[in-house]
């Protein structure tokens, strides 16, 4: 099995944590040369000294909030067009009834991740269709499947963007480009933490009474791990997976309920 990305240039967003820290990593194990986008000067250096670089890979970052989405507009007009593998992540909305949201909300979360999703797009395809190589992966959630209670916001901005994708995937399917989406489901990160420490406060529990709940719906019994989600988007992202194209991929312990 192909799983060798060596010469290849990969942009990762939301990299200096979390599933996207670990699928920058395990990308860079495969060979490929990263470029991290985020937030954060001080963790991206960080996360730089982390990948490997035993096959000569050559990483760089780009520090960019991606509230600003002309910003990252500008930004990233400054790359080259050799990109063959661009992996969309970026912090959810935050947590809430939808009913409690208002417009700004919305808005705020679509350009954070739609309209950031399409202009990185719009940056590396062309050099996808050159290379007759590409593999655009997007992290989303479970909630595309069955949304997630008390996640308004997000629920209705990922399925937005898991519709795009599927859009997306047939428009550049015939140019060797796959896109699909990685769904997570209770993974350990600190957007986990988060949401466990307002569900105690909102039920009057304890944090490790949520956390319990949590793992009781899941048939694994525990919460997933960053790497193990990075795991799946690697493989998605490798020469082995040229046939697989516009799904959505559960990495959640057997916990969504649907096919």
């Amino acid at each position: 099995m192909n799983l060798d990305l060596k010469n290849k240039n990969a942009i990762v967003c939301g990299s200096t944590q979390g599933i996207g820290e670990a699928s920058a990593i395990e990308l860079a194990k495969l060979g490929a040369n990263i470029t991290l986008i985020a937030r954060n000067e001080s963790k991206l250096l960080d996360v730089l000294n982390e990948l490997d670089k035993s096959k000569g890979q050559i990483h760089s970052f780009i520090c960019i909030d991606f509230s600003d989405s002309q910003s990252l507009k500008g930004r990233i007009s400054t790359l080259a067009d050799d990109y063959h593998i661009l992996i969309n992540n970026t912090g959810g909305p935050a947590g809430g009834p939808i009913t409690d949201a208002n417009t700004e909300s919305f808005e705020d979360a679509f350009r954070m991740h739609l309209v950031n999703n399409q202009l990185l797009v719009q940056k590396v395809i062309n050099g996808m269709k050159v290379a007759n190589f590409g593999r655009i992966i997007n992290i989303i959630s479970t909630s595309v499947k069955a949304p997630i209670p008390g996640l308004g916001v997000s629920n209705t901005i990922r399925a937005a963007v898991a519709s795009w994708a599927k859009t997306l995937s047939i428009e550049v399917g015939a140019y060797g480009i796959t896109v699909n989406n990685v769904l997570p489901g209770f993974t350990n990160t600190n957007r986990l933490k988060t949401l466990i420490t307002k569900k105690a406060e909102a039920q009057g529990r304890t944090e490790e009474q949520i956390a319990d709940l949590m793992k009781s719906s899941v048939p694994a019994n525990r919460f997933g791990q960053a790497n193990e989600v990075a795991n799946a988007v690697a493989f998605l992202c490798s020469p082995a997976a040229s046939y697989i194209n516009g799904i959505n991929l559960p990495v959640d312990g057997g916990r969504t309920a649907s096919l």
